[in-house]
């Protein structure tokens, strides 16, 4: 029995903020392997344009290409919309039997978590929570126990370093002319140069 990190995201692009805390979510957590399951059409990005998810997909592949303990899915790719985390867990179950099934998240992700769907199914069905804390993150649990009780029981925290790097940012520097290499693992960094991408950003 393996236990696995899902770590779910746009990852437009993938950053070594990314790789950071999941590294850090893998060596705390005691996890074999992080999944990096990329979002194919996160409801609450509708306002932006997203770069196409195979191409996605291929940058997060060039990220983590030759890290052990790192992988990706196409689980929410390869399936219609709408895509809930509840539906995908179930399927990464199905395809992951026996392993144990912890999902990451943010600190501010966690705030929100009555507001996701059927939350109280999705605590059923992961193993455990890891909320990635940042130095100075406080988070208030009472009013989130009091609407999730079985939250308690499945929270696990993630000491992550603050690391100020948004995929935003490197986007409009990309399109600004802007310096961005250092903030990309170097094969992502050919990737967005040898295809021009993001270079007409509005």
């Amino acid at each position: 029995m393996s236990r696995r990190g899902i770590f779910g995201g746009t990852f437009d692009p993938p950053h070594l903020g990314h790789l950071i805390l999941a590294a850090e979510a893998r060596w705390q957590l005691g996890l074999d392997e992080v999944l990096f399951v990329l979002t194919a059409d996160p409801p609450h990005k509708q306002h932006r344009v997203i770069l196409d998810a195979e191409i996605r997909l291929e940058m997060v592949q060039a990220a983590i290409e030759g890290q052990p303990g790192f992988a990706s899915s196409r689980v929410e790719i390869d399936r219609p919309g709408p895509h809930y985390v509840i539906d995908s867990i179930e399927l990464l179950r199905k395809e992951y039997p026996g392993d144990e099934l912890v999902y990451l998240i943010g600190g501010d992700s966690l705030d929100s978590l009555p507001t996701w769907h059927r939350p109280p199914d999705l605590l059923a069905t992961i193993d455990a929570l890891g909320v990635m804390r940042r130095p100075g993150d406080e988070i208030d649990l009472v009013d989130l126990l009091a609407e999730l009780p079985t939250l308690g029981e499945k929270l696990e925290f993630i000491d992550a370093p603050l690391l100020e790097i948004a995929s935003r940012e490197i986007r409009e520097r990309v399109a600004a002319g802007g310096h961005y290499r250092y903030y990309l693992p170097p094969k992502v960094f050919e990737l967005i140069q040898s295809r021009g991408l993001y270079t007409d950003q509005d």
